[in-house]
């Protein structure tokens, strides 16, 4: 069994019953992220796994912090032994740095799990941030918009989004640009 089907069955465990809409995120996150194989080659499978795993802090029974980055790392560290760069990848998914900084958690964040390669964090970020709430492909826009609007101008996560939109954008941007040059016949 692969790293990303190990994922996806651990992400399944988690969040399908108690979660089903963040289930359906998921799954859409996961198949972003299988779209992106010709600009990842072998890297493609650790982007899908950290695709299906991105999310699995926000499972009733991994919440501690309540910071869903951190928890959800934290259990693959620490339960799984999962692979670094996986827990990396999902301790700084989305611009994870500025709702940590919200939350008091950045000297946490950043000083258990390092920064994984930029090219990697955008993939991730990108998949996250085009698919909305139910799985289905998103606008970045239309989905920064929705999580406004899911939490309200005054909650902390929507102050955090509105510091990292600069980052979200540009890793939207860097990834269709990559997609582009591999579409085009470039090379990445």
């Amino acid at each position: 069994m692969g790293q990303a089907e190990w994922a996806r069955d651990l992400a399944r465990q988690l969040l399908e019953q108690p979660l089903p809409r963040r289930w359906a995120h998921t799954q859409g996150v996961a198949a972003q992220a299988e779209s992106l194989a010709p600009i990842l080659g072998e890297e493609s499978d650790l982007l899908t796994a950290s695709a299906w795993l991105h999310d699995i802090g926000y499972s009733p029974e991994l919440v501690d912090t309540g910071f869903h980055p951190l928890d959800g790392a934290r259990y693959l560290r620490d339960v799984h032994q999962a692979d670094d760069k996986l827990c990396r990848l999902v301790a700084h998914h989305s611009c994870a740095i500025y709702e940590a900084t919200e939350r008091g958690l950045i000297d946490a964040l950043n000083g258990e799990f390092d920064r994984e390669r930029p090219e990697l964090v955008e993939a991730l970020t990108y998949c996250d941030m085009t698919t909305g709430p139910d799985g289905s492909p998103f606008d970045v826009a239309d989905r920064l918009t929705e999580i406004h609007l899911r939490y309200g101008p005054d909650h902390l996560v929507s102050r955090s989004i509105t510091n990292a939109t600069p980052c979200i954008t540009s890793s939207v941007r860097a990834v269709l640009a990559a997609l582009s040059d591999v579409r085009a016949g470039g090379v990445v």
